[in-house]
């Protein structure tokens, strides 16, 4: 196999530089091939002539670094001209520039021990979280669309699916939530007469416990859990079919893996949270109700009149938070789902992932709430 060379030579005639390339242009000679045009020094500014008549064979990476090479001169101000390109390499010259082969030049990092390294590295957080949140609102697009193109066909949403997701993230879920609501209404009842007693006013023991679990704790608590169980469930569930092909094999056969995948998930969350805030209150009022009889005297009577002192929104407000909660969990966990890239190392990490985020914009949109219902003076 004849080496592949290069020459520089400068025509004084056409007033430019011409790179003559000859010999075989192949992965092979590509370490030759790479030091020798890193080595080349035009002039800023001056005109480059590719000439490419005396290549004999090419491939994919001798085109590649044809192309990294004229990216690289015109980075540098140089207007490069390829000429004398076999008609049967133009075909390949053309696939290895539409595909992107050539990266576009970069600037050196700073070390990130730096100012300006760790400048830099903000930055790059930045512009990350920036394009995450814009890829999550496309997402959020495509699911809107589908399905407002299900309910102009109903039959299309799978009722089964639907059902049985109501009933894992649902039924399923209701002993641990009504668990973890019925031990936190007895904390705050126990922190809360601790904590009034210093006053003497005990007897607000109900009202407490009533809002603070009715306006905030039981809709929150019971999102938090859901986002831990039902959340990463769906992208795990979603992102083990990326890893098998099962949502190519879907589009194979003309099935929209958004319409199959994720509508009867999001529809069953929004159905099903509102109910389990709803026993997380209840069980969240219980436990305060145990803690104030065993532990200030009051009886159910005394309890449940206190108890309707309590504004009629406080109820409401959290209730209405309920459907919102659900859409982000789900959304959230089927987006992940379909970020996973045919590892198993990938699952994992993104069903981490979509934990943490679902619990923080379901902190983020509580907080909106709060600082909405203030202002609404309710």
């Amino acid at each position: 196999m004849a080496p592949a060379t290069t020459t520089l030579v400068e025509s004084e005639e056409s007033g430019s530089l011409i790179l003559a390339a000859t010999g075989e242009w192949l992965v092979e000679t590509a370490a030759d091939l790479d030091r020798r045009l890193r080595g080349i020094e035009a002039p800023k500014g001056r005109r480059v002539t590719l000439d490419l008549a005396g290549i004999n064979r090419l491939d994919t990476a001798g085109a590649w670094l044809l192309l990294r090479t004229e990216h690289d001169l015109m980075a540098r101000g140089n207007t490069v001209e390829m000429r004398n390109l076999r008609p049967s390499f133009e075909p390949l010259i053309d696939q290895v520039r539409t595909a992107g082969f050539v990266p576009p030049a970069r600037h050196p990092r700073p070390a990130h021990h730096t100012i300006a390294g760790f400048i830099a590295r903000i930055g790059e957080i930045s512009l990350g979280l920036i394009a995450r949140a814009y890829s999550i609102l496309g997402f959020f697009g495509v699911v809107c669309s589908t399905a407002l193109r299900v309910a102009c066909h109903p039959r299309r949403l799978s009722m089964t699916a639907m059902v049985a997701q109501m009933e894992q993230t649902g039924v399923n879920a209701l002993p641990i939530v009504s668990l973890l609501t019925f031990l936190i209404g007895v904390v705050i009842a126990y922190q809360g007469a601790d904590y009034l007693r210093f006053y003497g006013l005990e007897s607000y023991t109900v009202q407490l416990t009533g809002a603070s679990i009715l306006r905030e704790l039981g809709v929150l608590l019971t999102a938090i859990i859901l986002a831990g169980r039902s959340g990463s469930a769906f992208t795990a569930q979603i992102g083990t079919m990326r890893v098998n092909e099962e949502i190519d094999a879907m589009r194979t056969i003309g099935l929209d893996p958004v319409e199959v995948l994720v509508l009867p998930r999001l529809f069953g969350l929004v159905l099903t949270l509102p109910m389990l805030t709803l026993c997380a209150n209840f069980m969240g009022i219980f436990g305060g109700g145990l803690t104030a009889w065993s532990q200030l005297g009051i009886g159910i009577p005394q309890f449940l009149t206190q108890l309707s002192g309590i504004a009629p929104w406080s109820f409401w407000i959290g209730m209405i938070k309920s459907p919102f909660f659900a859409v982000v969990i789900a959304l959230i966990g089927c987006y992940e789902g379909f970020q996973v890239a045919g590892s198993a190392e990938s699952v994992g990490r993104l069903t981490t992932l979509s934990v943490v985020e679902a619990i923080f914009l379901v902190i983020v949109i509580d907080a909106g709430f709060s600082i909405f219902f203030s202002a609404l003076q309710i």
